[in-house]
């Protein structure tokens, strides 16, 4: 009788190895997928932060000292990395600079107090004074602006609107009266204008006060007794009358130190130049604007003496030109910083990406990562030897068997261990391979027994037959 059985298959298909090595590339892609998710958030940040705004500035002509400031702002935001850049768009004169401005075409200005306002300019910063200088020849003094109006007066000045000024601060209408307040000519002295053929008797000087310090001519023309310097007693009336008008006092020595004048404090009226930004420009930006101007007042002044002497905006309610709030904030130190200006934003963002990051990091570890194998799965593999065992007609067979449900048993262990097999059903698991194990266990003592009984019926018997022929050869 035969007694082998179907071929039972030694090679047990095992997914474990390749569940775990597919999970390791899948952390592996998860990582770098999150390194250069994590490096693209960063740039991103950085480009936001760091990306640049143009800022239109309007000035007068090319060679005026609006058009020189704006271009040492541009160089001066341009060195210390600013994500501002400035535009700077020339104009005829700054009166036309203004106009544009004031037609929402420039986002910067610089403007005289004594010109028309827009009324959509605040004030970042004051870049120079104008001081007015009442001159009378030789010795002669002038005691009133009442008294100026019966002169022919030149204004010596750097552009046509100090004239429209000096007639309107003298309360000369146009006609008759208006000619006698006239430009100086072109690259005229004070010794020409004060010359008796000028016929001029009184020059009014509008200067930049940095420069009236530093300008010697005033010196060399007064040690030859060629002006006086006279006060204007009405300076005050005069401030309150023209709101663009502030009240200036000149300090002995100001225009020439020997001989000295003047030679005692003196009171005068003056203008101040503003630098002026749109009202709707952001707090962010005035005040970025407003400290690089403030902290860079070196490098920004002209070798003209303009701007030299950079003073922070008033940030008085009543003050002619209202200061911008981002500015006001720099001045009065209540400019946020980036945590105090986002930090609630910045706590709720966290909060939201952190609910987002465990939402997609769930659908991506469900949708990439190979999930756990059920303890109890394995069960159905077990079971499936316990069905097999009665086919087994030879130890070999039933070991092979028991080999294949050690191997199913080592690796339910080791997935356990690193996490590719959950403990879901390791109960059930337990039950089935003990139940499997005893099963082998008696099927193998079921062959052994059988194996002795076929050989011991295979083995030759000692039958009488043989005796008596043994004893018939030997009575022969």
């Amino acid at each position: 009788m035969s007694t082998e059985g179907p071929t039972l298959s030694t090679e047990q298909p095992s997914r474990r190895p390749k569940v775990i090595k597919t999970n390791q590339q899948q952390v592996l892609l998860y990582v770098v997928l999150t390194l250069l998710l994590s490096l693209a958030t960063v740039w991103a940040g950085r480009t936001l932060v760091h990306s640049s705004e143009t800022l239109t500035f309007a000035v007068g002509a090319p060679n005026s000292d609006e058009a020189l400031f704006a271009a040492k702002l541009a160089t001066v935001l341009k060195n210390n990395a600013s994500r501002f850049r400035i535009k700077v768009v020339n104009n005829p004169d700054n009166a036309k600079a203004v106009a544009q401005f004031d037609r929402k075409q420039a986002d910067l200005a610089i403007l005289r107090t004594d010109a028309k306002v827009p009324p959509r300019a605040r004030t970042l910063a004051i870049l120079e004074h104008d001081l007015v200088l009442l001159l009378g020849p030789g010795n002669k003094k002038i005691k009133s602006l009442a008294e100026l109006k019966k002169k022919k007066v030149a204004v010596l000045a750097e552009n046509e609107s100090s004239l429209a000024f000096v007639r309107s601060i003298l309360d000369i209408p146009d006609g008759p009266d208006a000619t006698k307040i006239q430009m100086a000519p072109q690259g005229a002295t004070l010794d020409k204008l004060f010359a008796p053929s000028s016929g001029f008797g009184a020059v009014v000087g509008i200067v930049h006060a940095s420069r009236a310090v530093r300008d010697k001519a005033y010196e060399q023309v007064a040690r030859r007794g060629g002006f006086t310097l006279n006060a204007i007693d009405e300076a005050k009336a005069l401030a309150r009358k023209f709101p663009g008008i502030s009240a200036e006092t000149l300090t002995a020595g100001t225009l020439s130190a020997s001989p000295e004048i003047p030679d005692d404090d003196l009171d005068t009226i003056g203008l101040e130049w503003l630098l002026v930004a749109q009202s709707k420009m952001s707090l962010t930006t005035a005040g970025e604007l407003a400290r690089t101007v403030y902290e860079n007042k070196s490098e920004l002044g002209l070798d003209s003496g303009f701007a030299t002497r950079i003073e922070p905006a008033s940030v008085e309610k009543d003050a002619y030109v209202m200061a911008h709030q981002g500015a006001a904030d720099y001045i009065n130190d209540d400019t946020k910083s980036f945590m105090d200006k986002y930090s609630d934003l910045m706590y709720l963002g966290a909060a939201a990406l952190s609910v987002i990051g465990s939402i997609f990091a769930a659908i991506y570890a469900k949708i990439t990562r190979i999930a756990p194998e059920k303890a109890s799965e394995l069960a159905t593999a077990i079971l499936d030897i316990g069905e097999r065992i009665e086919h087994a007609h030879s130890l070999d067979q039933l070991e092979c068997l028991q080999d294949e449900l050690e191997g199913i048993l080592r690796g339910a262990v080791i997935g356990l261990r690193d996490g590719t097999i959950s403990t879901d059903g390791l109960d059930t698991f337990k039950l089935g391979y003990e139940f499997v194990r005893d099963e082998i266990g008696m099927r193998r003592d079921y062959l052994k027994r059988h194996a002795g009984e076929a050989e011991k019926a295979a083995s030759p018997s000692h039958d009488d037959s043989n005796v008596v022929v043994v004893k018939t050869a030997q009575s022969a």
